[in-house]
């Protein structure tokens, strides 16, 4: 049976100084809380669908903009100082705690998509969190991508990047690019780490320190899909990779396998997707920390 929800707007500000805009999804009884971690240029409202389907089934459901990105970009973003790791010390850490004050006593679980699950190693209180969801997530590294998508990927690295930054001082939503409005400083970073067979490793005692990687114990299970060029399996396995310590669990989905034709790296938050996402409710909503 499922509950009533209501979305509400919320706005919380992290250590460092910066407001950021969020949407609280809830109903009146919850028994878990949830955050949703966006991918990179994503804003909060597309993952409004997934976080109703949660709060129908007894979710209180948190979803934000990183700093930079939609509802949370302030002033002049070609002069923005924001750097990549930046949305997991401090946005990440900062939506937690807002979670945990919105839902006094409920477990806190995680769903991230993409660069979503990129972070958790850098923030300062991951040991909150009971359990994580990927989705979609895979290094960026290109050399783990399907090669049919190298063509595209170094056509925004190389070509329609670097113009953005030349025209306008960011990466604006043109030339193909459709996601928001990118900082120059997290494209530079995602642009350096996407030509590394170690992606963001190398950085663990730079733009990276302090880490935590290897600290992080809470269960992952993270889902990929045959048609996602760019969250391939190899690619999940290499950032899985990343914390050593945290039982890890992939699961292999085809579009046919949730009633669907395509989900690619962004579709699997698209109506129509409930079957994958009743997968992801019934991992984030267990009672117990191991499965």
């Amino acid at each position: 049976m499922t509950q009533s929800t209501q979305r509400e707007p919320t706005r919380f500000t992290t250590s460092d100084g910066v407001t950021l805009q969020g949407d609280l999804t809830s109903c009146d009884s919850p028994k878990l809380a949830v955050l949703i971690s966006a991918g990179t240029g994503f804003p909060r409202q597309f993952y409004h669908a997934i976080a109703q389907f949660m709060a129908e089934r007894g979710a209180i459901v948190l979803t934000y903009d990183y700093r930079g990105i939609a509802g949370s970009c302030q002033g002049d973003l070609a002069q923005s100082e924001i750097e990549y790791p930046d949305w997991g010390r401090y946005d990440m850490v900062a939506a937690v705690e807002h979670l945990s004050q919105a839902a006094p006593g409920l477990r806190i679980t995680h769903l991230a998509h993409s660069v979503g699950g990129h972070f958790i190693g850098v923030m300062s209180n991951h040991q909150a969190i009971d359990r994580h969801a990927f989705v979609s997530v895979g290094t960026g590294y290109f050399g783990g991508h399907q090669i049919k998508n190298w063509p595209l990927e170094f056509y925004f690295w190389w070509i329609l990047g670097s113009y953005s930054l030349l025209r306008w001082g960011y990466i604006k939503p043109v030339g193909g690019w459709q996601g928001e409005a990118l900082p120059p400083r997290v494209f530079r970073t995602w642009r350096k780490w996407s030509q590394r067979r170690s992606y963001f490793r190398t950085d663990y005692e730079g733009l990276l320190k302090p880490q935590h990687y290897g600290d992080v114990t809470a269960p992952i299970r993270s889902w990929v899909f045959s048609d996602d060029p760019i969250a391939t399996p190899r690619a999940a396995r290499d950032l899985l990779a990343y914390y050593p310590n945290a039982a890890k669990s992939l699961q292999i989905r085809t579009p046919a396998d949730i009633g669907v034709k395509r989900i690619g790296h962004e579709g699997a938050f698209r109506p129509g997707r409930e079957a994958l996402w009743l997968e992801c409710w019934n991992w984030l909503s267990q009672d117990q920390v191991t499965d």
